[in-house]
């Protein structure tokens, strides 16, 4: 079974307030065995958008990535996070 992965991109408008996201997040992942394999603003942009960080999640699934996302405990991380930034968020399936 393919790997699941998150993409994303995020640009932050509130620092203070994203910082209660921050706080809260890592539940989910932690509790979803996420595997962080790139985060941070050291990128170059080639094409498309400017965003300030960028980010790579790892799952054993595609299933487990939404259901990630879709957990009780993201959503009340999300809730803290909506207005502190604008963010473009990707679920995608690895390669077999």
């Amino acid at each position: 079974m393919p790997k699941g992965y998150w993409i994303a991109h995020v640009t932050i408008t509130d620092a203070g307030q994203y910082k209660t996201y921050q706080e809260i997040a890592p539940k989910a992942f932690q509790k979803y065995d996420a595997k962080f394999l790139a985060r941070g603003s050291d990128a170059q942009t080639l094409e498309g958008d400017q965003w300030q960080r960028h980010v790579v999640i790892e799952f054993d699934s595609m299933e487990q990535a939404l259901e990630c996302y879709n957990s009780t405990e993201y959503k009340n991380a999300r809730a803290l996070r909506d207005g502190t930034c604008k963010a473009s968020i990707t679920i995608i399936n690895g390669m077999e």
